[in-house]
């Protein structure tokens, strides 16, 4: 297969930073150090401002991205928590979100990523649980219905690693999350490799990760995942520990990583590193594009 095939078809970048600009800086570095794609905050990662584009700027990087193919995505700020039994912190998740989608659409970037939150109730009961759930669809359905067409951005659910009260953990959560959003078709799924490994997913067994894919496909439907967020764990296997290692280094290992570039399920889907310096080196991108040479090369 060509390497301009082989990018069309599973396209790998990182998050990078905005700096000096979606073009003379996200754009800028993401050429630098080599990356097919990228992924970006379109504000403070750890704040509630809703920043408000420049639309030359924007008008730029949606261009550029058109006549290049490049893809982009958006990752919400790290405060957004549709479960929150906080009434601020609810209303502030679900305004975010809603910018989000908006600047995702002006930018022209496919898709924005959420961590999809946890109800924050040390009892863990089953009522508090229920009534995030409540929220989740109370708050969500309602922007997914704004995104009326195929143009529309995704939103991207991402589950987390299993810390605290999580409303979505690894793969089989799922199928309640979806369900509370009645399978909305720009519902879509973001696969954090570390955090569905940490919630108990066997990618460090051989056949682990199709397996992973199989049941995600199962649960949502073909054309459901976006997204994939490539990065090895620096703890074992079901530690609800959300800690990121590089390509290889960690328990997860190489081979996980091939077995997922040769899953149809990721035909067209980009991997986005999120790895200890893949912002700035080149390491993570070179073995992940070893292993989708090895993986399609065999099919």
């Amino acid at each position: 297969m060509l390497h301009e095939d082989l990018v069309r078809s599973r396209p790998i970048g990182s998050h990078v930073p905005v700096g000096k600009g979606l073009v003379s800086g996200a754009l800028a570095t993401m050429r630098e150090i080599g990356h097919e794609t990228l992924q970006v905050f379109v504000g403070n990662p750890r704040g509630w401002a809703l920043s408000a584009g420049k639309p030359a700027e924007d008008a730029a990087f949606r261009r550029e991205l058109e006549e290049s193919g490049t893809r982009a995505f958006i990752h919400a700020p790290y405060l957004v928590n549709l479960g929150s039994p906080t009434p601020a912190t609810y209303e502030k998740s679900v305004a975010v979100l809603a910018h989000n989608l908006k600047r995702a659409a002006e930018i022209g970037a496919e898709g924005v990523v959420v961590h999809t939150g946890s109800f924050v109730d040390p009892s863990g009961s089953p009522e508090a649980y229920a009534a995030a759930m409540r929220q989740v669809r109370e708050g969500l359905l309602p922007i997914l219905e704004t995104l009326e067409d195929d143009a529309a951005p995704w939103l991207l659910l991402e589950p987390t690693a299993g810390q605290g009260r999580s409303l979505c953990a690894g793969v089989e959560d799922l199928t309640a999350y979806l369900g509370a959003l009645d399978h909305h078709p720009k519902a879509g799924i973001c696969l954090d490799t570390c955090h569905v490994f940490a919630a108990g997913a066997p990618l460090d067994e051989e056949g682990g990760a199709t397996a992973t894919l199989d049941r995600i496909v199962e649960i949502g439907g073909e054309g459901r995942l976006r997204l994939i967020h490539a990065n090895d764990s620096m703890d074992v296997r079901g530690a609800f520990k959300d800690r990121h290692q590089n390509i290889g280094d960690g328990h997860i290992g190489r081979d996980a990583f091939r077995e997922l570039f040769a899953h149809p399920a990721t035909d067209g889907v980009p991997f986005i590193l999120e790895t200890p310096g893949s912002r700035e080196e080149a390491d993570d991108l070179k073995a992940l594009q070893e292993l989708r040479a090895e993986a399609l090369s065999r099919g």
